[in-house]
């Protein structure tokens, strides 16, 4: 039989298709991907439980708790939530003076806690049997206290009140503090009191009047010689007013050159000029007044003084009276009224010859030679002096009233503060603008005390307002009195102000600053040790 032509063959019937085992390849594929993400999703999951118990354990280390107060049932937990709960209301009951209650209160924690400790010690969880008197027991102590209204907004409204009534206490012994410590700090210590009488009874037994009488007119030059250094001092102290006269002495590279113009009341006048004649300092010259000399300090003519003759002023200052008392002490003390104080506004008619000075406090202490203050460039200013205003409370409107018009239409209330205590006055300027008329303006302005209530820094911020040249800081620094103070500025400090009430020579002055003040005081002196000076 002939053999058919390939190309008319029948073709060969193949066992699988080329379509079946590409199907099959794609199966096998999907397959593997499966297997391979359900393996990689149970390995997560594995290193999710695995992580779980480690962070668990580091929470309960750190709260101090065990595996079996982790349970919903456990009794440990729930005995300390009761005790913590009873706690909180124990302090409510005490509060309450229910002290019945919080007698059975306090009985049943401890024995909770007792109960707690006895689990601890023997290292077993509470049963349900040992704990459930205990658990019962406190429940009933617990909703009674919630009949008694013992919950937490009871305690938020008390804590308030108590809040409140603390903080009345401490306003009231903040103002009895204050008045104290006001007065403590007028006191004229009985030691000083002594000095002044013995030093009286001195000057009018000394037999060297003559003696004495000479060597103030020797000296008489000296006191309008405008080549030297003036200082002017006004007060009534003897032993604070000896301590600025040595401390500038025993700092000055040429004390010979150096003239203190003092000025004292006529019941110190004696004590002082006999202190100042018997006691040398290096060759200053010290010469004593009393304000009682100026004729021209009158009523007619002096704000202040003026003032005094008024009832209302004479209530506010001296019985206290005034105002339903609202006003602190400190705003009605009458030192605020002395002359002695005001006198630094009178300086030019005080001292008619001199052309420049410089004002110090009593309760200053010089540890720098002060020459060069005298040749310091004013810059056509009246007032040299070292400015306050590092801090906000120290500008303007800490010391005047602005929601007066006057003060808000001619002072900006955010200008520089400055202090009295260490000032240059340059005196031809003083005189050419009429700085103490100025000064009278203001008071008279102020009689019904609108515009400020304490002290002389508040008419002197108007008086020299625009006429203030600033100083450099280390002349003046400041303090001493009242707070505490930088040891570097103590070092390179010219003057040192004891301002405040805690003065150097009074029992509260602060004793870590005493010793600044003491090295110049001879308590050697035979009238020091008289008057137990210490």
């Amino acid at each position: 039989m002939r053999r058919r032509n390939s190309d008319f063959r029948r073709p060969v019937r193949r066992r699988f298709s080329n379509v079946f085992w590409l199907t099959l390849c794609g199966l096998a594929v999907l397959l593997l991907i499966i297997l391979l993400s359900r393996e990689t999703r149970d390995s997560s999951s594995r290193l999710v439980y695995t992580k779980r118990p480690y962070r668990h354990d580091r929470i309960a280390d750190g709260l101090n708790i065990t595996e079996e107060m982790l349970r919903p049932e456990s009794m440990t937990r729930q005995i300390n939530d009761q005790i913590s709960l009873a706690k909180a209301i124990l302090v409510i009951a005490k509060e309450s003076n229910n002290l019945q209650f919080a007698w059975e209160l306090s009985a049943q924690i401890r024995n909770s806690q007792m109960l707690l400790s006895n689990a601890a010690s023997r290292r077993s969880p509470l049963t349900n049997r040992e704990s459930e008197s205990a658990i019962r027991d406190m429940a009933l102590l617990l909703y009674q206290a919630q009949q008694l209204h013992y919950d937490s907004a009871t305690m938020f409204m008390r804590l308030k009140a108590k809040i409140q009534s603390l903080e009345e206490q401490a306003n009231s012994f903040s103002e009895k503090s204050s008045k104290y410590g006001q007065i403590a700090a007028e006191e004229v210590p009985k030691s000083l009191y002594c000095l002044g009488v013995r030093l009286t009874a001195e000057w009018f037994r000394s037999s060297n009047l003559q003696k004495k009488l000479k060597e103030e007119k020797q000296a008489a030059a000296k006191l309008v010689d405008t080549g030297l250094y003036h200082f002017c001092v006004f007060s009534d102290n003897i032993l604070a007013t000896s301590v600025v006269v040595n401390s500038t002495a025993m700092n000055s590279k040429n004390p010979d050159m150096v003239v203190f113009h003092l000025v004292t009341d006529e019941v110190n006048y004696a004590a002082m000029k006999a202190w100042f004649t018997m006691n040398s300092f290096r060759g200053v010259t010290v010469v004593v007044q009393k304000i009682e000399e100026f004729s021209w300090l009158n009523a007619s003519y002096v704000p202040v003084l003026k003032q005094l003759q008024d009832s209302d002023t004479q209530n506010y200052y001296f019985s206290g009276n005034h105002d339903n008392s609202r006003t602190p002490i400190k705003f009605r003390n009458p030192k605020y009224l002395s002359m002695l104080n005001h006198l630094r506004f009178y300086i030019p008619e005080v001292f008619p010859a001199l052309k420049k000075v410089v004002f110090l406090d009593d309760d200053v202490v010089v540890q720098k030679d002060l020459s060069a203050l005298f040749t310091t460039d004013l810059n056509g200013n009246v007032n040299g002096a070292v400015e306050t205003c590092m801090e906000t409370f120290h500008r303007y409107h800490k010391y005047l009233n602005y929601s007066h018009p006057l003060i808000r239409q001619h002072f900006d209330p955010d200008a520089c503060g400055w202090a009295f205590g260490m000032n240059v006055f340059d005196l031809v300027e003083w005189r050419k603008r009429n700085v103490t008329g100025i000064y009278h303006y203001w008071q008279e302005k102020n009689v019904d005390r609108t515009l400020w209530k304490l002290g002389t820094l508040p008419p002197g911020l108007l008086t020299f307002y625009g006429l203030t040249e600033a100083l450099n800081p280390s002349w003046h620094i400041l303090g001493f009195g009242y707070t505490n103070v930088d040891s570097k500025l103590i070092e390179k400090g010219a003057v040192l102000h004891f301002n405040g009430n805690s003065k150097p020579w009074l029992k509260i002055g602060i004793e870590k600053y005493k010793p600044l003040w003491d090295k110049y005081v001879d308590y050697s002196h035979p009238l020091l040790q008289q008057c137990n000076f210490h």
